[in-house]
């Protein structure tokens, strides 16, 4: 029984210690959060929970085998690198960590200390996700061609992170997933509405050394909230909807084929248009998956994982050069103001 202890129960704390609970290998020990609404949340949804106020209590705690991270991202490298010092293994919300300079730190230190070091990119876990990895992997739909994403919605508008850094990580660490390739090349621009410092618009495009591309529209201003992928192929085209319960995932037989250049004098497409039908998606909470996965990797069951440091490295590097992106183009524009006015 791996004993485990919670740092933070706020909006995702709740769901993680509940997943914990369920799984047969934790025991939850104990919560931890500096609020005193949130530590009475936690004391009326379990009685035996012990309690803290204060994150190095739990650490250094020596009942505690394991540590689950669930506070803001700027707090993740302290608190991680603590917990790793302090013989725990790690599991910590997306993103890792605000920097790749942090991230090398905490991959360099769970190496060391041969502790267990997960990100919880929850969405690699999703069975829809998993299908999209299927396809690809089997040359399903062909030669990928494009990813894009919508994901936006009304708030929640975060305080200390910008839409980027909160939205961004989910399709980050799916593309890194389904593609196995880093981009060569990261483009972002968007805009503050809200918050004069914090973008809560931002528009990302990734290029790929295979001629992928992948294009990220990600908002906390839309009056409606959607959470939608396309994925095209040169054989077939996918559209995950993940609010869609009934048909998350739509093939799509269709595509555009070129001619041979001998055969014209210009580029001309020809476009097939087929059928279209649903695979079945299992309804299941992809975050019992992780919590399965941690506690796989500490017990030795399974000697890597798919959400392990490094992966999730990856996507903070994804995301600095994003952020360096966004913040030329901001600048750009704010240059362009001053000159106007």
């Amino acid at each position: 029984m791996i004993r485990i202890g919670v740092i933070g129960y706020g909006y995702w704390g709740p769901n993680l210690v509940r997943n914990l609970a369920a799984n047969r290998q934790f025991e939850v020990v104990a919560v931890c959060d500096p609020r005193e609404d949130c530590r009475d949340k936690a004391r009326r949804s379990n009685a035996r929970l012990r309690v803290h106020a204060d994150a190095q209590e739990l650490i250094d705690s020596a009942d505690i085998d394991a540590v689950v991270i669930a506070t803001p991202i700027a707090t993740h490298f302290e608190l991680a690198s603590r917990a790793l010092r302090a013989g725990k293994h790690v599991l910590v919300e997306k993103p890792l960590c605000t920097s790749a300079e942090e991230g090398e730190e905490l991959v360099a230190l769970a190496a060391r200390s041969r502790l267990v070091l997960l990100v919880d990119h929850v969405y690699v876990f999703h069975n829809a996700v998993r299908k999209l990895r299927e396809f690809n992997d089997t040359g399903a739909i062909g030669k990928l061609s494009y990813y894009d994403s919508l994901r936006i919605n009304l708030g929640l508008f975060q305080p200390d992170v910008n839409v980027l850094w909160d939205l961004a990580p989910h399709d980050f660490s799916i593309m890194n997933y389904i593609l196995e390739e880093e981009p060569e090349y990261i483009e972002a621009t968007g805009y503050c509405h809200v918050n004069p410092v914090l973008p809560d618009i931002v528009y990302v495009t990734a290029h790929y050394t295979s001629h992928m591309i992948a294009h990220l529209n990600l908002s906390w201003m839309s009056p409606v909230k959607v959470r939608r992928v396309a994925v095209g192929g040169s054989k077939q085209m996918v559209v995950w909807d993940d609010l869609n319960l009934e048909e998350r995932l739509k093939i799509y037989d269709s595509g555009i084929e070129f001619r041979p250049e001998k055969d014209r004098l210009a580029i001309v497409p020809s476009y097939r248009i087929g059928d279209v039908h649903s695979p079945r998606v299992p309804n299941s909470e992809a975050l019992a998956d992780v919590i399965e996965e941690f506690a796989n990797v500490i017990c030795g069951k399974q000697q890597s994982s798919v959400i392990d440091g490094a992966a999730g490295l990856r996507v903070v590097r994804m995301l600095e050069a994003a952020q360096t992106a966004l913040d030329r183009n901001l600048g750009e524009i704010a240059k362009k103001r001053d000159v106007r006015s």
